[in-house]
């Protein structure tokens, strides 16, 4: 019969490995001295926008990084760590994250992968900087809406030294 902590140590070896392949982006986080309700705060904030995060033992998260091949992120794993899974907003859970590190400072961030590039924590920063998807999406529509707007001023420019045009021809000859 297996002893309880091997099977609590597989089954987490398990859970991560099925995240790594689901997931394409993961967060590696050294949480040392963080409170237990700011975890709660943090956790409910990276579920709003679809991410997860997981303390594991080091030793069962370098296995499960092996068997998954990711060896590049084995350096990160050192004290006290913790994965966020990340499923749909990257940039999102990036800026929940360095939000969170400048306001408790023993939160670090370490780094992580983002598809299949290696973050460093000076890239997860960068990422947090980013404009949110809807200001990317408007400077999107305003950049494709200059040209047409001023195709529209051109145009109308034209027209209206056409009828002036028009307008002066008319009053020559009448009078």
């Amino acid at each position: 019969m297996k002893k309880l902590g091997l099977i609590v140590k597989q089954t987490q070896k398990r859970f991560i490995e099925d995240n790594l392949k689901d997931t394409s982006c993961v967060f590696i986080l050294n949480y040392a001295k963080v409170s237990g309700p700011d975890f709660s705060t943090l956790r409910q904030s990276l579920r709003s926008h679809g991410a997860r995060f997981v303390t594991v033992k080091n030793s069962v998260c370098r296995r499960a990084l092996k068997e998954t091949g990711q060896e590049k992120l084995l350096n990160l794993i050192e004290g006290p760590c913790g994965l966020v899974f990340v499923k749909d907003d990257p940039v999102g859970t990036s800026k929940i994250l360095y939000n969170f590190s400048r306001e408790h400072e023993f939160l670090k961030l370490r780094g992580g992968f983002l598809k299949d590039r290696i973050l460093a924590a000076t890239d997860i920063e960068a990422l947090a900087r980013l404009p949110s998807q809807e200001v990317l999406r408007a400077q999107l529509v305003m950049t494709l809406n200059l040209p047409l707007s001023g195709l529209v001023l051109v145009l109308k420019q034209l027209l209206r030294r056409f009828i002036y045009c028009l307008d002066q021809i008319r009053n020559k000859k009448g009078s």
